[in-house]
């Protein structure tokens, strides 16, 4: 399988240990894509596919500047791709202690979650709610890190329902949702756990959104603006 037109690579020739991970990831890419298409459409809506850009060490991105491997996987919004260092996939199995191939899809997923979150308009609200309650800033960016996590989910369920997970697929996935929580970086950096400074939510929260999803299937129990997360 050659990779879709919705993957491309700034890795100068990828090296031939690649080739299977970078085939991989354009699959589970198209699967992500196919299931919000459809979402869309029951919706009444029509879904537009994002790019995602594999790269290492850093990257230019059409609309956000320079990123160094250091920030992670991240979505830019102004140029509608994903962005994903190929390092990054070595640092869930050995950095993170998440390996497993759904643990890497649970990564694309929640960042596909953000280009649906883009293209329905509740990223510019956000954007618009954190300029007129600066306050709130850092907590409006944890519920939309949640919500992300909670359309990945979405997606999983429907995956799980067309048999292309596996059993202990999804423990794969909360494992590398615990692992990026951010009271977990903070206690691995050294750092005091302290919810004032999160920006992804603690680990339970990411699991607990991520759950909420595969159990429901419904982006409307996505709703993490609202109430307690």
């Amino acid at each position: 399988m050659q990779p879709t037109d919705s993957l491309s690579t700034a890795v100068p020739g990828a090296p031939d240990p690649d080739a299977d991970q970078i085939e991989w990831i354009s699959y589970v890419l198209d699967d992500i894509q196919d299931s919000w298409t459809a979402q869309f459409q029951q919706a009444g809506g029509t879904y537009e596919r994002a790019k995602l850009i594999l790269f290492e060490q850093g990257v230019n991105t059409g609309g956000c500047g320079f990123a160094p491997s250091e920030v992670g996987p991240f979505y830019c919004p102004a140029d509608k791709s994903v962005y994903l260092d190929l390092t990054f996939v070595d640092d869930l199995k050995e950095k993170y202690n998440a390996p497993g191939d759904f643990a890497l899809a649970y990564v694309i997923a929640h960042e596909v979650g953000h280009h649906v979150q883009n293209l329905t308009g509740v990223s510019a609200a956000m954007r618009k709610e954190q300029q007129e309650n600066p306050k709130d800033a850092n907590e409006l960016s944890v519920r939309l890190e949640l919500q992300a996590d909670c359309l990945a989910g979405v997606w999983a369920h429907n995956t799980y329902e067309n048999v292309v997970l596996e059993r202990g697929d999804f423990e794969d996935g909360l494992a590398a949702a615990a692992a990026v929580g951010d009271d977990r970086l903070q206690a691995q950096a050294g750092r005091p756990i302290t919810p004032a400074t999160r920006t992804h939510g603690s680990s339970e929260q990411r699991m607990s959104w991520l759950t909420t999803g595969f159990e429901t299937g419904d982006p409307g129990k996505c709703d993490t603006f609202s109430g307690d997360i």
